[in-house]
């Protein structure tokens, strides 16, 4: 019963049909033959964006005294085999169940920028989601946190290449699955906590199969972003603005996805539970508070709030820390729907 549902999934239609155009492929070729050394380097980095190096486990729940955890083995619907955590609320498992997941590049233990190249490549900061965690775990949340493909300790899909939502969702929905089909965890009430690259394989996922997750009480949806907001951001700020097109045709050759296809908007009118957004309102890494408020606009939920972090433009150090410095918005939306 089970392949025939994983069957049924893959032959729904995807949010996307086309690729690139004809025009725009003979663009690209045009940009290719013409762009100096230099500015091709820059335009393959942008496209690598997509192709992450791993983040390395840097934290347990150890380090902040949660115990009784254990490490559980998952696997996306496709059957490629997912790391995670399953740690028990503070004082002994709850009926409450927190699935927990991460942004690119990072894993569930969350970035290493602070340990140097090629953390820092990306930028030299620490995100910590452990701490995340044991905020969940101390207000009386169980976690289940894993690693998304081709980051941390799970497998590889797609020669490593992300498609920031287009692949992953597969793996929400086989963390579901597990979920529904565990003795324990079958029977607690679900929150998703789903940001950047997680959140939007989370909306493709609901998108995708909308009755697995009819049971879901809400989702804390931080950063989520549409890769052509990003792609626009960075290539304005190395100076390359103008190949867009040949962006799009390094992500075609390498196996990707098109910026346009890696994009939560076309699966966020499908989300219809409560969502909690956050956002930071003037991030530099892309297109905020224009991005963000459109996809939250999209959103087919009756009940939803957008936070947005002012005062800086990091994305990292800021957007993705919020939780952990901050912990009282996101507890009390879960407690809202959770209670």
């Amino acid at each position: 019963m089970e392949n025939e549902v994983n069957l049924a999934g893959s032959e729904r239609a995807s949010t996307h049909k086309a690729r690139m155009s004809k025009e725009r492929i003979e663009n690209a070729i045009k940009q290719l033959n013409e762009i100096s050394e230099a500015d091709y380097e820059k335009v393959i980095g942008l496209a690598n964006v997509c192709k992450p190096f791993r983040s390395v486990i840097h934290k347990t729940p150890d380090d902040y005294g949660m115990t009784d955890w254990e490490d559980v083995f998952l696997k996306g619907v496709d059957g490629v085999p997912l790391d995670g955590w399953y740690i028990p609320a503070k004082g002994g498992e709850s009926n409450k169940l927190v699935i927990f997941n991460h942004a690119l590049p990072m894993c569930r233990s969350g970035f290493q920028g602070h340990f140097g190249l090629p953390f820092s490549g990306y930028d030299n900061v620490e995100i910590d989601f452990v701490i995340q965690m044991k905020h969940l775990t101390d207000a009386g949340y169980n976690v289940l946190a894993y690693d998304i493909r081709n980051h941390g300790r799970s497998g590889s899909s797609n020669n490593g290449v992300s498609g920031i939502g287009q692949l992953e969702w597969r793996d929400c929905v086989g963390v579901k699955q597990y979920v529904d089909n565990h003795p324990r965890l079958s029977k607690m009430k679900v929150a998703l906590y789903s940001q950047c690259m997680g959140g939007n394989s989370q909306y493709e996922a609901i998108s995708r199969y909308p009755e697995l997750f009819e049971n879901v009480a809400c989702m804390v949806s931080p950063m989520v972003v549409s890769m052509r907001a990003i792609y626009e951001a960075f290539s304005g700020l190395q100076g390359v603005s103008q190949y867009l097109d040949l962006v799009d045709f390094e992500l075609l050759k390498m196996g990707g996805w098109l910026m346009d296809e890696m994009t939560p908007h076309t699966a966020a009118p499908n989300v219809k539970m409560p969502v909690f957004m956050i956002q930071v309102k003037d991030d530099a890494w892309t297109k905020n508070p224009e991005d963000g408020q459109k996809t939250f606009d999209l959103l087919g939920s009756k009940e939803k709030e957008i936070h947005w972090i002012e005062n800086t433009p990091f994305r990292f150090k800021d957007g993705y820390n919020y939780f952990g410095r901050h912990p009282e918005k996101v507890l009390a939306f879960l407690d809202k729907y959770m209670k």
